[in-house]
């Protein structure tokens, strides 16, 4: 079945294209139709056709629903970039049942809670997680725990080396045989006679409960249906422009248990009939360049903190990428800096965009091709609409002025789970107020100043982290930097600054501050300077200004009120 509502658009974006009345779920049976000989996954050299993605999805819904998985149940992935994603992702989608895509890196009280909000009654998980699955097992609703392993998917000798592997690293956990728990390669590979019965998946059906990283209070689930995922890929894969079908290979480096991986890597590899290659640890730089080198990827989408390391990654020289057309940036700001020298190093473009878990999650972008601006996430996606309004009032303010940024449009979720109150704040007559301060020029170009909650009031003035960490990231001795404000008391607050060093390089506070002084207006350079050795970060290498705000942090602290 061809997917008619794809179209190619060379010169320019349009403003408004048509989605089909599809469910996520069919938009994955289409391509395995299509392409059923074509490369759906490659890991570590191992590769699986979208024929045989299609029958092990199939097959593992067969086994959900044996194990009493049911239409509107809640399925829990605790999962890295691995086959078993892919398979377990569209499995449970094909069955109407509910994803709750989870971070292995939780701990127990966040495991549970998560699991407990969201109703999870069943769990995927790894063996090496096993044992805070185990432990929070009682105080949840969870019936089935399916466990699994990295090695059940690798080619035949990193499967057999993967057992000493672990061992020495000490992840490796034997699973009891207890009632509820289930082995993934065992319901993959039973022989069941019964068909996948059929399934009423509508487009406004819930697809995902989507959570927040939380860590500004309790993680909240974005609620967002099969209508919004399929048309936010239709969406990206309209502004990519020129690609492919059946010609891309989509660098699978963020994680899909993030809204930006799930959307940008696992359905747009599925979207474009193409390749996914699996990156399990986003942080191991060299594996990902390796496989950039041998898959020659086309597509990557990353954040910052990923671009950086790579940039800086001893004897990036060696490795060829120029196969990459075109990379997004999204996540967190991304300094002009680091933007230009990724893409001297690869010849491709790299592009900053926009989005949250609320908007599934793009919903802005700078064009590959065509016109961008330096330091801008560009314009809004087809059938987005998006304005700049006053953050107490509502009102929208006028082409220039800092205000909140509200998007309404098709990939917008259609609430918190379980949490009105916090649903009606940010949700008023379709549009989702962001809680981001952004200007738009007289082009329609957006710039996203800073989070509002972020934002530092200093002796009066509004001072926005953001302005100040691209002003650090220019110097030649800095590796990362993040701002934050301190409270202060004569001014209420203060512009601190943590700044890590690049390999071998050493700066003093008093040079940070000067080298701030020659590039900013006197009230935004920062009267101190924490030296650290790295920064704290999310799951997708986000830095995490609130943390560094908790928590202090006494080593190498200087300060300076020059």
């Amino acid at each position: 079945m061809d997917k008619p509502w794809i179209k190619f658009y060379e010169d320019q974006v349009p403003a408004e294209i048509e989605f089909p009345e599809i469910a996520l779920s069919q938009l994955f049976e289409q391509t395995v139709e299509n392409t059923p000989n074509g490369s759906a996954v490659s890991f570590f050299g191992k590769k699986i056709t979208y024929a045989e993605l299609g029958r092990l999805v199939n097959q593992f819904a067969i086994a959900l629903m044996r194990l009493g998985v049911k239409q509107g149940d809640r399925v829990a992935i605790m999962l890295p970039n691995i086959p078993q994603y892919p398979i377990a992702h569209f499995a449970v989608l094909k069955i109407g049942a509910i994803l709750v895509p989870t971070n292995p890196l939780y701990m127990e009280r966040e495991l549970q809670y998560q699991l407990n909000n969201s109703g999870a009654e069943t769990i995927i998980a790894l063996d090496m997680h096993f044992p805070k699955v185990e432990k929070i097992k009682p105080e949840t609703g969870l019936r089935n725990v399916i466990i699994t392993s990295i090695q059940e998917y690798l080619p035949a000798l990193l499967k057999l080396l993967y057992p000493l592997k672990a061992r020495k690293e000490g992840n490796w956990y034997k699973v009891n045989r207890a009632p509820g728990i289930h082995f993934f390669e065992d319901l993959i590979t039973e022989k069941f006679v019964s068909k996948i019965p059929e399934v009423d998946v509508k487009p406004d059906d819930t697809a995902i409960f989507l959570y927040t990283g939380g860590t500004t209070g309790v993680s909240k689930g974005a609620v967002l249906t099969h209508r919004n995922l399929v048309a936010n890929v239709i969406q990206i894969r309209t502004w990519y422009g020129e690609v492919k079908d059946r010609e891309e290979v989509v660098l699978c480096a963020l994680p899909f248990f993030h809204s930006y991986g799930l959307t940008t890597c696992l359905h747009m590899a599925v979207l474009l009939n193409s390749p996914m290659v699996l990156i399990p640890n986003p942080r191991d730089i060299k594996t990902l360049l390796k496989a950039i080198q041998k898959e020659k990827a086309t597509l990557f989408s990353g954040v910052p903190t990923l671009f950086v390391a790579i940039n800086n990654f001893p004897g990036i020289s060696k490795y060829d990428l120029s196969s990459i057309k075109a990379c997004v940036s999204g996540g967190a700001p991304l300094p002009l800096k680091v933007a230009r020298q990724f893409e001297e190093i690869s010849h491709g473009a790299l592009v900053e965009g926009y989005g949250l878990s609320e908007t599934s999650p793009v919903t802005h972008a700078n064009s590959i091709n065509g016109m961008r601006k330096e330091g801008s996430i560009g314009t809004p996606l087809p059938n987005t609409d998006a304005m700049v309004v006053d953050p107490e009032t509502k009102k929208p303010l006028p082409n220039g002025e800092v205000g909140e940024l509200a998007i309404k449009g098709p990939q917008v979720m259609s609430g918190y789970w379980k949490m009105d109150n916090e649903t009606k704040e940010v949700l008023r007559d379709g549009w989702l107020y962001t809680g981001d301060m952004s200007r738009v020029d007289e082009d329609g170009y957006f710039y996203i100043v800073d989070r509002k909650k972020d934002m530092i009031i200093a002796g009066g003035f509004n001072i926005f982290p953001r302005e100040i960490e691209e002003v650090l990231f220019e110097h030649p001795k800095i590796l990362e930097a993040a701002v934050i404000g301190v409270p202060d008391e004569y001014r209420g607050e203060t512009v601190k600054a943590f700044v890590v060093c690049k390999d071998g390089a050493s700066l003093s506070a008093g040079e940070v501050i000067e080298f701030c002084k020659s590039k900013l207006a006197a009230f935004k350079v920062p009267k101190q300077v924490e030296f650290r050795d790295s920064l704290p970060k999310s799951n997708i290498g986000k830095v995490l200004r609130r943390m560094l705000k908790e928590k202090s942090i006494n080593p190498k602290v200087v300060s300076s009120t020059n």
